[in-house]
C-alpha cells in the first residue's frame, strides 16, 4: 500500500485544488522559458530568412541592425567582383507606421475607390488602420528578398509592390500607404519578424530608397535653402552576398576589412551581435522574473507539504510506534510533494500550450526546454520536501497516544 497515494486520496479535492493554483505559477514561469526562446528566434529570423553569408556594412560600426549603416550603392559590383562569391544585393532597412483599408485580418479586398486613395489620387487616406512595420528594400532576383511565400507572388512588376508577414493581418491585394504613397499586397510570408517583433515587409529598392532618402518637398526647400541637401539617392544600408560553397567566408570577410571605409561580419558575427546587444537585455529580465516565479513555486511547495504534514502527526506518530522505519515517513512526505510537483508541472503544460498563440510575442517550446524545466520543478519539489521531512522525523511516537 503506498501511503502517500492513499493520503492524497483521502484529501483529493483540497490536493487538486492546490495542483491548479501552482499550475498557473508554474505556467507563467514556463511562458517566461517560451518568450525568450521566442525573442532569440525572432531577433534572428531576419538574418536567418535572407540566407546572406556576408554582411558589408560601413566601416566600424555592427552592421544595420545594431548602429546606423550607409554604404553606396555601387559597393554591390564590387562586393559582387570578389573571388568566392556568387550573388550580391543592396538591401535597406527603416521602420515604417503605414496605414491599410480595414482592420488587421481584414479578408476583403479594398474596394475601387479605397484603391484611388491609397494610390494617391485623393491624397493620404481618411480611413485605415494604423501598422508598424520594419520595410527591407531589396533588388529583384538578388539577395535580399523574401525567404517564401505563403500566398499570392513574389513581387514582379517593381514598383508600389509589397509582400508582407502574413501577422501583419493585411490580406493579399490589398492598399498600404506609407509616407504618402500607396502599395499594393502581392504576397503574404509566415514568420517573418524583427527583433522587435514587427511584421517584415519587403518592397524594391528604389521604392525604399524613395521612402528612406529622399525628402519631401517642403523639407527639400528648407535644405536648399539653408545650403544642404538631401543624401545620395544610391545610398544603401548593407550589401548582403552568397558565397560559393568551397570559398572561405573568413577569407572574404578579410578582403572586404581591407578597404578603407567598409566592414564584414560573417553569418555568425551578425547573429552574436544579435544576441549580444539586441537580446541580453531581454534575457535578464526573463531570467530574473523565471528565478523569482521558481523560487515563490519553491516557496509555496515547502509550505503545503509542511502544513500536510502537520495534518498527519497523529498518524506519523503510529506508524512511528509500531515500528514502521524512518525510509518510510520520508518516503511519504517527499512522494506527496513530488507528485505535487509533477502533476501541477503537467497541469502547466497543458495550459501553456493551450494559450500560447494567443500571445502578441512568440511563446517557443521544444522538448529540451520542456525537460530542462521539468528536471527544475523536480528538484525545487525534491528540495522543498525537506521541511516536512524534518518535521516528521521529530514527531514523538507517544504523541499518537495523546488525546
Amino acid at each position: 500500500m503506498n501511503l502517500a497515494l492513499r493520503d492524497i486520496r483521502h484529501n483529493l479535492g483540497r490536493f487538486l485544488l492546490t495542483c491548479v493554483g501552482l499550475s498557473l505559477l508554474l505556467g507563467v514561469a514556463l511562458a517566461m522559458v517560451g518568450i525568450y526562446g521566442g525573442v532569440v528566434d525572432e531577433a534572428l529570423s531576419l538574418a536567418r530568412g535572407l540566407k546572406a553569408d556576408l554582411w558589408v556594412v560601413e566601416g566600424g560600426t555592427r552592421g544595420p541592425f545594431a548602429e546606423a549603416s550607409r554604404i553606396p550603392g555601387d559597393a554591390r559590383e564590387a562586393v559582387a567582383r570578389l573571388p568566392g562569391v556568387t550573388a550580391a544585393g543592396s538591401v535597406t532597412f527603416q521602420i515604417v507606421e503605414a496605414r491599410h483599408a480595414g482592420g488587421p485580418g481584414s479578408a476583403a479586398a479594398p474596394d475601387e475607390d479605397t484603391v484611388r486613395e491609397y494610390a494617391g489620387e485623393a491624397g493620404r487616406p481618411r480611413i485605415g488602420s494604423v501598422l508598424r512595420m520594419q520595410v527591407i528594400g531589396y533588388e529583384l532576383d538578388r539577395p535580399g528578398g523574401p525567404p517564401g511565400i505563403l500566398a499570392g507572388r513574389g513581387i514582379a512588376h517593381g514598383r508600389l509592390e509589397m509582400v508582407v508577414d502574413r501577422g501583419a493581418g493585411v490580406p493579399v491585394g490589398a492598399m498600404v500607404d506609407m509616407a504618402g504613397v500607396g502599395f499594393r499586397v502581392v504576397g503574404l510570408t509566415t514568420r517573418a519578424v524583427s527583433a522587435s517583433g514587427d511584421p517584415l515587409a519587403w518592397i524594391t529598392l528604389r521604392d525604399s530608397q524613395d521612402l528612406q532618402f529622399r525628402l519631401r518637398p517642403p523639407a527639400a526647400r528648407r535644405a536648399l535653402q539653408g545650403g544642404g541637401g538631401a543624401l545620395p539617392r544610391d545610398t544603401v544600408n548593407a550589401v548582403v552576398a552568397h558565397l560559393s560553397p568551397h570559398a572561405a567566408v573568413e577569407t572574404v570577410a578579410a578582403e572586404v576589412r581591407r578597404w578603407k571605409h567598409f566592414a564584414a561580419l560573417t553569418a555568425q558575427e551578425q547573429e552574436t551581435v544579435l544576441t549580444s546587444s539586441l537580446v541580453d537585455r531581454a534575457r535578464k529580465q526573463l531570467g530574473m522574473f523565471t528565478t523569482v516565479l521558481l523560487l515563490v513555486s519553491a516557496v509555496i511547495v515547502a509550505l503545503i507539504v509542511y502544513t500536510l504534514t502537520m495534518d498527519k502527526v497523529r498518524d506519523i506518530a503510529t506508524l512511528k510506534l509500531i515500528g514502521a522505519p524512518d525510509t518510510t515517513i520520508v518516503a511519504l512526505v517527499m512522494q506527496q510533494a513530488l507528485l505535487l510537483g509533477g502533476v501541477s508541472f503537467a497541469g502547466a503544460t497543458v495550459l501553456l500550450f493551450a494559450v500560447k498563440d494567443n500571445f502578441p510575442r512568440r511563446v517557443l517550446l521544444g522538448p529540451e526546454e520542456i525537460a530542462g524545466f521539468g528536471l527544475v520543478v523536480f528538484v525545487i519539489s525534491l528540495l522543498a520536501s525537506l521541511l516536512g521531512v524534518r518535521y516528521a522525523l521529530r514527531i514523538d511516537p507517544a504523541q499518537a497516544l495523546g488525546g
